[in-house]
């Protein structure tokens, strides 16, 4: 009766835990891998643990979630709900491991390890224990104007940073550490997700109307001082209209987003019809200027803005490298010229000579090279020629006599 009160069972907690101290003076202890752990239903879990003790042999050992009465612990082992599921595992080292198979949410619930010697009164029993928490998976739906995400849902969170994979009427199509998957179109295919071979129910994504925006390119690499298009073209739900289009650039993280106003700098300019297309146009273009570029809307009082990704610019300047840097009579050299990404639309590279044109092709081999060759190279883009590259200098020394 006195346990039932506040301050028993206050005293009980003082008691247990002064027992612990003591019997952990003198050498007794379970050392638990692992606190918690959050698994899938069907799938396999191993938990382990050490043991110390002060003296004596070992003679018996086992895991167990229930005890009945003072010393009348249910062994795994004879617990009918896991009957040939349970399996034990010892080493030399005083190492024990619990393994369950075929894993039920019933199976939730604090594993604890009891050994004991042949030592008088040489029991003792780990606490607290494992917690393991087993759930299934399901996929939860979330629809917005622009989207819906299907989230592979657990009740609590997996352990070991599992891989998601999603399947679309059986086919994979995304498999990340995230358990979200996006969709951006109308369709009313199935989708489940699995994590190792454990697979949720499937749902069907019926269709919606979204704000659904698709832009040109992906990603576009152009000349430091040159001009660019970025563009995208968008359709959203009958009801909606557009009051404002706004493009900005996605800065770094914990970065605010850079709004890029028509004007902006003398630089900017918007074009299309801002209803369905919308084109992004920046003139004298920097090396800065290389970001991810999006674009958003204002219906109402309401501001869109897809979560899809957007068009990566980089903005590259032009270098001539010269393999080798000196070379000698006879020898060969290669002349690149070179940018720090690939340039959108292959272009033609046009070579100079002491400032003249004198070949047009993306390196320039030179093979052999002679005395005449020497001098200062430039490279540019054809169309582009106001914009060349610095000049680099080929030294070619004479062949020894």
């Amino acid at each position: 009766m006195v346990l039932r009160t506040a301050g028993g069972r206050l005293s009980l907690v003082v008691f247990l835990w002064s027992v612990a101290v003591v019997l952990s003076q003198k050498g007794w202890s379970v050392t638990y891998t692992t606190q918690s752990i959050c698994t899938l239903k069907g799938s396999t879990v191993e938990m382990s643990c050490s043991i110390r003790y002060p003296s004596g042999t070992v003679t018996t050992t086992f895991w167990f979630t229930k005890m009945y009465d003072v010393e009348k612990y249910v062994n795994l082992r004879n617990d009918s709900n896991y009957k040939g599921r349970v399996t034990y595992r010892s080493d030399k080292m005083n190492g024990h491991t619990l393994k369950i198979t075929d894993l039920r949410e019933s199976d939730s619930a604090e594993y604890k390890f009891r050994f004991i010697t042949d030592q008088t009164g040489g029991k003792y029993s780990g606490y607290p224990g494992v917690t393991l928490s087993v759930t299934d998976l399901q996929v939860k739906v979330t629809t917005t104007w622009w989207s819906t995400t299907l989230t592979c849902s657990t009740t609590c969170i997996l352990t070991g940073n599992p891989t998601y994979i999603w399947y679309r009427n059986s086919k994979i199509v995304q498999g990340a550490s995230s358990p979200s998957y996006t969709v951006y179109f109308k369709t009313e295919d199935r989708f489940y997700c699995a994590v190792k071979d454990i697979n949720s129910p499937a749902v069907s994504v019926e269709g919606h109307s979204y704000f659904h925006v698709t832009y040109t390119h992906q990603r576009i690499c152009t000349l430091n001082g040159s001009s660019v298009d970025i563009s995208c073209s968008y359709t959203y739900p009958s009801g909606h209209t557009i009051s404002e289009t706004i493009w900005y650039t996605k800065g770094k993280l914990h970065e605010a987003p850079q709004i890029l106003s028509p004007g902006y700098g003398g630089r900017v300019e918007y074009l299309g019809n801002m209803q369905s297309d919308s084109i992004l146009r920046i003139t004298d273009l920097r090396e800065e200027d290389s970001a991810e570029y999006k674009i958003r809307f204002r219906t109402g009082q309401t501001t869109w803005e897809p979560t899809i990704p957007g068009t990566t610019l980089t903005v590259t300047g032009l270098q001539v490298k010269l393999t080798p840097a000196t070379v000698t009579e006879g020898q060969k050299v290669t002349l690149t010229c070179s940018t720090t990404c690939t340039l959108s639309d292959n272009p033609t590279y046009i070579w100079y000579k002491n400032g003249h044109v004198t070949n047009q092709s993306t390196s320039l081999f030179l093979n052999p090279v002679s005395s005449e060759d020497a001098g200062r190279y430039s490279c540019s883009v054809e169309g582009h020629e106001e914009i060349p590259s610095d000049e680099e200098t080929l030294t070619v020394r004479c062949e020894d006599v």
